[in-house]
């Protein structure tokens, strides 16, 4: 079976549509996963890691009054570094993640604390208006394999909007198929 970087690829590919990522905790491995997939030329558009929480405000957005409140590792600093890179490399989808892989716990926040984020095309206004999708994880395990599940996570996180947009847009051409039924 293919990688779900691969998967991710492809989808984005025949949908015509481009990809961006933010990252933090991941440090450059989402891209290189998705890089690593054949083709990926097509659909990635390219990735800010932003391992600084001053660079989280500086490229790609975030709130800085956030960012003072909550720190790095929160669900809506996830999100706006998902849409902040989505508009940043001018990308149809932006996904990020922001966590505390370890060894020592991080703002407050224990160790396995992570947030994956989905911006992209579908994300319906109640989404929108929180800055897209986002996923809360608990993670166990050390430095590295917190590292790898988060990349698994976001690029699952992705696949699962990818295809609730297609379902969405196939829904709609059945709709007009059935005269509006």
């Amino acid at each position: 079976m293919n990688s779900p970087a691969a998967q991710v690829v492809r989808l984005l590919t025949v949908k015509g549509q481009a990809l961006a990522v933010a990252e933090s905790l991941t440090g450059g491995l989402v891209a290189a996963e998705i890089t690593a997939a054949p083709g990926a030329s097509k659909a990635f558009r390219g990735s800010v890691t932003a391992y600084a929480t001053e660079l989280k405000h500086e490229l790609l957005g975030v709130d800085a009054t956030l960012l003072d409140q909550r720190g790095a590792v929160d669900p809506q600093v996830a999100a706006q570094m998902a849409a902040g890179v989505r508009k940043a490399l001018g990308a149809d989808w932006g996904i990020a993640t922001t966590g505390v892989a370890g060894p020592e716990p991080q703002d407050g926040k224990p160790v396995g604390t992570v947030f994956v984020a989905v911006d992209g095309p579908s994300t319906d206004a109640s989404e929108a208006a929180s800055g897209g999708k986002v996923a809360a994880l608990r993670l166990n395990g050390d430095r590295a394999e917190i590292r790898m599940e988060s990349v698994r996570s976001v690029l699952a996180l992705l696949l699962e909007e990818l295809a609730s947009e297609q379902t969405g847009n196939e829904r709609a051409q059945d709709t007009e198929r059935n005269g509006g039924f």
